[in-house]
């Protein structure tokens, strides 16, 4: 059976969970015991207090150790009251005086603490109290002052808990008392039952409650997800205006932004095909009519083929076969096919030529063409493809700023990159186009336009080539009044 994700996660967490807690009472019940056990022992020595000062009585009466030395009976014997004491054995009462005195009963005799008669409760509460007073005496061991043992196991000694008897301040012997290796007593090992119980209906209560929680939580993580997959299902078959639920403040939000962000660069791109189809064919229907139109006229007989009719139906033919390069050059650097010859270029050099060369052209234009380089500005790039984007640049600004303008190049160059600033005079471009400059066939109106002569293209191109060689490219408003251009491409490492 293939398991759901949700579901995996709830069983991962139960399965954490289950173990977690089966070793929480796994070790509960181990320091329980232990410390359970410590307990027995802390509250036998407290009954082999009364137990230590009678011994000490005894060894002053008898002068040592001789009249208990190997003899288990005296020594229980002499103990006994004690430990029934601490047991809290019902004593036996005379019965009352029928005549109704309240007088107090007289203090029982020695014999009544060595043979009590059966407990009000019953034989079996009796039958206990012997049980563990037996117990308590197989745990007894006592020395003398050079250790010696006197009575019981002498190997107690090795884990036991001592009480020191003394004398005249002087210590004449040792009780030990060894140290429960396990619960033996039925009441003690119905009361560790007890905790037991209680303990295993706490962590199943615990696990019910955090099953609940992780399987809450398991939906509540992977809702998104669902969401997610539902909107990837849904750009797979082309609604690129679908959006997810982005609030969240966690990885799942973080990813939930992303793809809506691609889900919008998507529908960005769609439209900007669908655009990009129309303005193609606008551009190709404008020169192509003008064309039809002029070959019509000749064939009709209403122009004569003169050299001049020729002229203009070349000029129509070369705009064409223009803008016909231009998108075969954007096509070819959308699928990565344009041709590189990366080399060690000189730019400065590069855009002094180009300068030289289009000087004329900008004088032509009523255009003042200024040129200024600061530093050596060498780069690693294709010299030919550098130079298409110089000429495309100085073209662009020859073709839009008015007569009379002026036109201002600047090179620098600085630990990182080389900057190639371009602006010139007016007119300028509204502030809301400047990001739009670089996109296929975009044109601002009305005073930049197709008839100045550009399809648009050209600083689409220009953005291709700054991509290839790792640079960057800008627009932004010129302090001449114009545009100002500014391409940076990654400087040519220096040597030692």
């Amino acid at each position: 059976m293939k398991l759901r994700l949700w579901q995996r996660l709830f069983l991962t967490f139960a399965a954490i969970s289950s173990l977690a807690l089966a070793a929480f009472v796994i070790w509960q019940q181990q320091t329980f015991r232990k410390g359970f056990l410590g307990y027995l022992d802390e509250v036998a020595l407290e009954r082999l207090q009364p137990v230590s000062e009678r011994l000490a009585i005894a060894y002053s009466e008898n002068g040592g150790w001789t009249f208990l030395r190997g003899d288990p009976r005296a020594f229980a014997d002499l103990i006994e009251p004690d430990l029934r004491r601490g047991q809290r054995i019902p004593r036996h009462r005379p019965p009352l005086d029928r005549s109704g005195s309240d007088d107090e009963p007289p203090p029982p005799r020695d014999d009544d603490w060595r043979r009590p008669p059966p407990p009000r409760h019953g034989p079996e509460r009796a039958r206990r109290a012997h049980l563990a007073e037996l117990n308590l005496l197989s745990r007894l061991l006592l020395v003398d002052a050079r250790g010696l043992p006197v009575v019981g196991d002498p190997e107690i000694a090795g884990a036991a808990a001592s009480l020191p008897i003394e004398v005249d301040g002087q210590t004449v012997g040792t009780l030990y008392l060894r140290r429960l290796p396990q619960l033996r007593g039925d009441t003690d090992l119905s009361f560790a039952r007890d905790q037991l119980r209680n303990a295993l209906i706490a962590c199943v209560a615990i696990l019910a409650m955090a099953l609940l929680l992780a399987f809450a939580l398991a939906r509540w993580l992977l809702d998104p997800v669902r969401e997610l997959a539902a909107g990837t299902r849904a750009l797979a078959e082309g609604d690129y205006g679908r959006r997810v639920g982005d609030r969240r403040g966690d990885e799942l939000g973080e990813l939930a932004r992303d793809f809506n962000h691609l889900a919008h660069t998507l529908e960005q791109h769609r439209e900007s095909r669908r655009r990009w189809g129309a303005d193609i064919a606008h551009e190709l229907r404008t020169p192509l009519s003008v064309l039809r139109g002029e070959i019509q006229a000749l064939q009709d007989g209403i122009r004569e083929v003169t050299p001049s009719a020729l002229n203009s139906l070349n000029a129509e033919c070369e705009r064409i076969g223009s803008l016909v390069e231009d998108l075969y050059q954007l096509s070819l650097a959308d699928a990565g096919a344009l041709e590189y010859t990366f080399e060690p270029v000189d730019l400065g050099e590069l855009l002094h030529e180009a300068v030289d060369l289009q000087k004329n052209g900008f004088a032509d234009a009523g255009l003042e063409l200024g040129l200024a380089m600061h530093g050596d500005a060498r780069v690693r790039g294709d010299t030919r493809r550098l130079g298409q984007l110089v000429d495309n640049l100085l073209a662009n600004s020859r073709r839009y700023t008015a007569s009379p303008g002026r036109v201002r190049v600047t090179l620098e160059d600085d630990a990182d990159s080389v900057s190639m600033v371009i602006e010139d005079s007016a007119p300028g471009v509204p502030e809301a186009d400047l990001p739009r400059l670089f996109d296929r066939l975009f044109r601002v109106d009305p005073s930049r336009n197709r008839d100045a002569g550009g399809a648009g293209l050209g600083l689409a191109i220009c953005r291709a080539i700054v991509l290839a060689h790792g640079g960057s490219i800008g627009a932004a408003a010129s302090t001449l009044g114009g545009l100002r251009i500014e391409v940076r491409l990654p400087a040519l490492a220096r040597g030692p």
